[in-house]
């Protein structure tokens, strides 16, 4: 059942023509979760992201190429256990407009995100990220430490290991999955990011291919500056804060061998190795990732009362 809701959800987003290395948008929401899109200021752009819920607020950051919808199977559940999700389009991804190629330095991406809490009037929250958003995310925490609860990596993150062997092996041909220029490229793409690939119209493939080709050379520009962040996690200072990492046993973008390099780095992690799961475990397992995080919430959000308490007295 959970493959067939999967799927369909898949065929629905892509109809709507934006996928990439995120690969799609517009998740039809289930009928209890109806998200509100809205926009804000930041920078000299305009950056903006969907919300659902009330409560305790949970920020998402999504990866290279992607956008604010990946998340909105997760950010359902998310708010009917009582929480506020907010999922950004990322400054110059997905529907944020007016930012240059600058505003794509990792570390510009929080000063940017910052700003974008001031406007929210939002100065505590809880922090999830998905592979580059996993990145950025750390790098927030680095930076505004007094600001984040806890952070979350739902999906193995850019910045600890090398590309996976299969990603190698593609770039040595002189094919960079991420950037397809050939419909057979794409195929390659889907193949890396899921554990079973979607079935995708070719009229969907044709028509991302030729955007691909069309601003071939934004795409590189992008690719060049977030493959500097190859050591993120073990830079000063640590994270120090709870934090829960879900990698996919089967990511053929970041295997398994970060995982014991992630656990050396963050001494504070909970790491989870999730079975039948890939790269973009927060679509095609958005069910078990959720469950997973919403656990973790739970047990950060107690920790936090108990050690207020104790202040108090």
């Amino acid at each position: 059942m959970k493959k067939f809701i999967f799927r369909s959800l898949v065929f629905i987003l892509i109809l709507s023509g934006l996928f990439g290395y995120g690969f799609v948008s517009h998740v039809n929401s289930a009928p209890s979760c109806t998200i509100a899109t809205h926009s804000v200021t930041v920078g000299n752009g305009t950056l903006f992201y969907n919300q659902v819920g009330i409560g305790r607020t949970i920020l998402l950051l999504h990866g290279l190429f992607a956008d604010k919808e990946q998340w909105e199977g997760m950010m359902c559940r998310l708010s009917q256990e009582g929480y506020r999700a907010i999922a950004i389009d990322l400054p110059g991804y997905g529907n944020s407009t007016g930012f240059t190629v600058r505003d794509y330095v990792l570390e510009n991406q929080v000063i940017l995100i910052h700003e974008f809490m001031e406007r929210l009037k939002i100065d505590s929250f809880d922090l999830a990220g998905s592979s580059m958003g996993g990145a950025i995310a750390t790098l927030y925490t680095q930076r505004y430490p007094e600001q984040v609860l806890s952070l979350a990596l739902i999906g193995s993150p850019l910045g600890v290991i090398g590309w996976a062997n299969s990603v190698k092996e593609s770039i040595f041909e002189g094919v960079n999955p991420f950037i397809p220029i050939t419909k057979k490229q794409f195929d390659l793409e889907m193949s890396l990011l899921f554990v079973k690939p979607p079935s995708i119209p070719d009229s969907v493939k044709t028509e991302k291919v030729n955007d691909y080709i069309t601003r071939n050379r934004h795409y590189q520009q992008i690719w060049d500056i977030v493959n500097l962040y190859d050591d993120v996690f073990c830079q000063k200072p640590l994270i120090r804060l709870p934090t829960l990492v879900i990698w996919g046993k089967e990511d053929k973008i970041y295997d398994l061998r970060g995982v014991e390099q992630l656990q050396n780095c963050i001494s504070s992690s909970k790491i989870i190795q999730l079975s039948k799961a890939g790269h973009l475990l927060l679509m095609e397992n958005a069910a078990d990732a959720a469950s997973e995080y919403i656990s973790f919430l739970r047990i950060t959000k107690k920790s936090f009362e108990r050690r207020s308490t104790t202040l108090i007295y």
